[in-house]
């Protein structure tokens, strides 16, 4: 392991809420909760005000909505918060050539390998700019960990949170890890970590005191030798810079169970057609097509086929699915519905064409066939999402805070104004349309003269924090080997 602390974890803070108050004036500060609002939807994130209620993410939303009754509960617009992660990562890899994305809000980076550090004080000073041009950029927060490791550096992000940056100091790391739960350690899960309750190991010091030997009986070789090595501080994981996909995948959980099995039929279709295009758009193909199916009772069951060679044609996954399908019993009704390509390549197989029966539409056809059907004489209500942007002709930009029976509920407010006012109009208004989403931060007039973000570009509704980098407990950061930047 290097001696130096310049392995960078960054972690948002809160993203996809921290996203939606910097963009809804009228929530900053406030219970803001994101996910699917559905009957059997889950928390994706809670701002830092609602986790006081007890909600965490991956949390039932039935459950969430018991804790937290006037929270603010919006559907995700994943567009926006990856259009504000590219902005994050750009920021990343300006830093250096090694980033690790992990998700749209976490990534690590060896700055050592771009130069951008290469001992404690001049990490520091990267991690402090970092934050600073993050907040200058986007208008958001981020938590930044430094260490020697990437596994140290994640611990010390999470030690930083919220809106912090803390480093842990080469030599204190066996002190920091000692008294933490052996949950703390990657690869420890709640089954893993289950096991070792049930020998007497809860802390990583009782982790390490246990023995190589002990662990490798308990868990297997390769995981006991990896874990033991951990809780002496080693981890030799390097930072890298491109994870190779090892399948594209979509799935549906639905609010009421699926009987019909023609309808079943009809979703798993789809669910190709959405899977072909998520591959298409990442410029690959896939051998092996693999359907998933979770039933009324909780059983998932999983199925696969494997072609002759890659591809990335609608219609050969779409039959290889149907006929997955069929070896399905879906009597009792279906809750999730998942449609998946792996064993990936960047190249087809033309002659897979064949393998779809009666699939003589070519590319143009195919994807025409994604498109909606065109409108009937009596179209469908249209659907307003929680928490989505809309345009009003007379009241300008807002966002969708509910709707229902026939009535759609708008506040109108952008990101750098004041809250706005809440009027109500008929789901058919027609001077009411979806919106894309306006940017969190505004750029001054004499943007283009600078090339740099200083002075060019303003953050709207935040906070200046450009002097808060030590950790939120500093006296027991200290007292565990981190010191405060």
């Amino acid at each position: 392991m290097r001696s130096a602390p310049t392995i960078l974890h960054l972690d948002m803070d809160a993203f996809f809420a921290q996203a939606e108050q910097a963009s809804k004036p009228s929530l900053r500060g406030k219970a803001v909760i994101v996910g699917g609002l559905g009957p059997r939807g889950v928390v994706a994130t809670a701002s830092y005000e609602a986790r006081v209620f007890g909600v965490h993410s991956a949390m039932p939303m039935a459950q969430a909505r018991r804790l937290a009754p006037n929270a603010a509960y919006l559907v995700p617009r994943f567009g926006f918060y990856r259009s504000i992660s590219e902005q994050v990562m750009g920021l990343l890899r300006a830093l250096s050539p090694l980033v690790e994305p992990l998700s749209l809000d976490e990534a690590f980076v060896d700055l050592e390998a771009g130069g951008a550090a290469w001992d404690a004080d001049s990490a520091r000073l990267a991690g402090i700019r970092l934050r600073a041009d993050i907040r200058a950029v986007t208008g958001l927060t981020g938590s930044v960990g430094l260490a020697a490791s990437k596994m140290l550096a994640k611990i010390a992000s999470e030690q930083a949170k919220p809106d912090g940056l803390v480093l842990i100091e080469p030599g204190t790391e066996r002190a920091l890890l000692g008294p933490m739960s052996v949950r703390t350690l990657p690869g420890v899960g709640p089954a893993t970590g289950d096991h070792l309750r049930r020998a007497g190991i809860h802390t990583v010091d009782e982790l390490a005191e246990a023995g190589e030997d002990e662990l490798v009986r308990l868990l297997g070789k390769a995981h006991g030798q990896a874990l033991y090595a951990m809780a002496l501080a080693h981890d030799e994981r390097p930072v890298v810079a491109e994870r190779e996909a090892k399948s594209v995948s979509v799935e549906d959980t639905y609010d009421v169970d699926i009987h019909d099995r023609l309808r079943v039929g009809l979703e798993v279709q789809r669910l190709a057609d959405r899977c072909v295009r998520r591959l298409r758009g990442a410029g690959l193909s896939g051998r092996t097509i693999v359907l998933k199916v979770r039933r009324y009772d909780f059983s998932t069951l999983t199925r696969s086929e494997t072609l002759r060679g890659p591809t990335d044609d609608p219609a050969v996954v779409r039959e290889a699915a149907a006929r997955l399908l069929d070896s399905v019993d879906t009597t009792g009704g279906v809750r999730l519905l998942g449609v998946g390509v792996s064993g990936l390549a960047d190249y087809t197989q033309e002659d897979l064409f064949a393998q779809a029966a009666g699939a003589h539409m070519d590319g143009p056809e195919e994807e025409a066939a994604d498109e909606p059907a065109p409108e009937q004489s009596a179209p469908a209500e249209r659907h307003w999402p929680a928490g989505h942007d809309v345009r009003h002709t007379e009241h300008g930009h807002g966002w969708v805070q509910g709707s229902g029976l026939g009535r759609v509920t708008v506040r109108f407010e952008t990101p750098d104004s004041e809250p706005g006012r809440v009027r109500t109009f008929r789901v058919d208004d027609p001077d009411l349309e979806p919106a894309d989403p306006l940017p969190l931060v505004r750029r001054r007039p004499d943007a283009a003269a600078s090339p740099g973000v200083t002075g060019s570009i303003e953050a709207t509704g935040s906070t200046e924090v450009t002097g808060r980098t030590e950790a939120t407990d500093s006296a027991s950061s200290v007292a565990g080997g981190i010191r405060p930047a």
